[in-house]
C-alpha cells in the first residue's frame, strides 16, 4: 500500500473529521465548518496521508508572525502570507487504525518541507503533557506551558527550528 502525503481538498472532508473526533475530545476537536475553512484557506499547509482511496491522517496550520499559538487560530482561518515567519500546526491526528506505525512523524516531516521551502524560521505547536515525548522525539524542543485555554487543558509550547 502506498502512501502518498497531498494537500487536503474538500472531498477529504468527511475522512478529515472522522479523524479528528477520534483523536480528540469534543472540547478540543475542530468543527466541521472549522475544518472546512481551514482547507479553503491554507491547503497547502494542510496536508493528508492518503492511499489511494483513503485517508490515513492530517496535519495542518496556517503561517503566523508569533512564536506561539493562541486561541484565535482555533477560532477563525485566514490564508497564509509569505512573510509569516512560523507554521503552527493546530491538528495533527492519524486514523485509530494506523497509529503507532510513524505516520505521525511522517506527517511532522512533510509540514517540515513545505514550511522550509516557504522560508518559515520554525514550526511551532501546542501539545498535551503526554505527547511532550513524542515531539521531542521529532525535533521539537519544550518551550514550556502555554498561556492557551484551549479546551480548558494545559497545553505546552513545542517549537521546532527549521534553520
Amino acid at each position: 500500500m502506498v502512501i502518498t502525503f497531498r494537500p487536503a481538498q474538500a472531498s477529504d472532508l468527511a475522512a478529515i473529521m472522522a479523524i479528528e473526533t477520534a483523536g480528540f475530545s469534543p472540547a478540543e476537536a475542530a468543527t466541521e465548518s472549522s475544518m472546512q475553512a481551514r482547507i479553503a484557506a491554507y491547503p497547502e499547509t494542510f496536508v493528508v496521508a492518503a492511499t489511494a482511496d483513503q485517508v490515513l491522517g492530517y496535519i495542518v496550520g496556517p503561517a503566523i508572525d508569533q512564536r506561539y499559538l493562541t486561541d484565535e487560530l482555533f477560532a477563525s482561518a485566514a490564508a497564509n502570507t509569505d512573510t509569516a515567519p512560523y507554521q503552527a500546526v493546530l491538528s495533527l491526528a492519524v486514523a485509530p487504525g494506523r497509529r503507532g506505525q510513524g505516520l505521525g512523524g511522517q506527517l511532522l516531516a512533510e509540514l517540515a518541507q513545505v514550511a522550509t521551502a516557504e522560508h518559515r524560521r520554525a514550526i511551532t505547536l501546542t501539545c498535551l503533557e503526554r505527547l511532550v515525548s513524542f515531539y521531542e522525539a521529532n525535533g521539537y524542543r519544550n518551550e514550556g506551558e502555554s498561556a492557551s485555554s484551549h479546551a480548558g487543558e494545559v497545553w505546552y509550547n513545542m517549537v521546532k527550528s527549521l534553520s
